[in-house]
């Protein structure tokens, strides 16, 4: 599985792309030079780009940089959702962002998101649905409505998470980039199914020991860690769907409730239970 490349083509008479894609079973592992704000709303799903891997709930606000590799958010949905996405690239308005000093804040929204940014609270949910209301409007309405987007998220009040700990386009050899997308995909298909370190090693042509230093440099976790993770995140989905906690458990390929357990509190601080009960009287409240 190597990481591809996406040909992002705007909308014709515009200087950006809009769309809703429905990629709920293809496990597209890819980058752009165009920068990408996508909008999900879902009842859980996995959250990765560049070298961070967590999972969102209810809904997920993301902004990514050019070449930044990225999974598409709504891979192994189950549930209904709706997503929106916006590609654009980095000249989209020329030099404006330059010789403008009303779009400063803007520029600066735009370096950040080299590093990959979560946007969560109130702007999340406001611009969540400016998002959604865009289909709607004009060509030029939606430029302008993007811009105001922009400006929002730019605000230094807004609730926002860098997802790196460093640039993950520009830094990121493209050797690199392939070798870890052979690793995600490894873990996708073994995750529930006794993943093995020597196993994904030899795939990457390392030995174990390279392997395991090299893929702590990546992620800045061991391969275990990085795995329960992504247990985790799928346990999310599955506890969402109405699944008990002894099949979820079993599903992720954790045959240790207690186990299961104290793992799912150590990275969600609740137990799958409390979980459960909380997210699924809110969707169905």
């Amino acid at each position: 599985m190597k990481v591809q490349r996406e040909i992002v083509t705007p909308g014709e008479g515009q200087s950006f792309r809009l769309f809703s894609p429905s990629l709920r079973d293809h496990f597209y592992w890819h980058y752009h030079p165009e920068y990408e704000l996508v909008y999900v709303e879902a009842t859980a799903g996995i959250r990765h780009v560049g070298l961070h891997v967590s999972s969102y709930v209810e809904s997920d606000l993301v902004l990514i940089g050019p070449n930044i590799p990225h999974l598409n958010f709504d891979y192994g949905l189950k549930t209904e959702y709706h997503q929106v996405v916006v590609q654009l690239k980095a000249d989209f308005l020329g030099d404006a962002l330059l010789h403008t000093p009303e779009l400063s804040g803007v520029e600066r929204l735009f370096a950040r998101a080299a590093f990959g940014l979560s946007f969560g609270g109130a702007v999340k949910q406001r611009v969540g649905e400016e998002l959604k209301a865009m289909f709607g409007l004009g060509h030029f309405e939606q430029l302008v409505a993007l811009l105001r987007i922009f400006y929002e998220l730019a605000d230094e009040r807004a609730d926002v998470v860098q997802l790196n700990e460093e640039p993950t386009g520009v830094k990121s050899m493209l050797t690199d980039k392939i070798r870890m997308s052979s690793v995600y995909e490894y873990i996708h298909q073994r995750y529930d199914n006794g993943p093995d370190v020597n196993e994904v090693a030899s795939q990457v042509h390392l030995s174990t020991a390279a392997f395991c230093r090299y893929f702590k440099r990546q992620t800045r976790m061991t391969f275990t860690d990085f795995v329960n993770q992504y247990r985790i995140g799928q346990a999310k989905t599955l506890l969402l769907q109405g699944r008990s906690v002894t099949e979820v458990a079993f599903d992720v390929g954790l045959e240790s409730i207690s186990y299961f357990n104290k793992l799912f509190r150590k990275h969600e601080g609740m137990n799958p239970s409390d979980f459960k009960k909380r997210y699924r009287d809110h969707f169905t409240g």
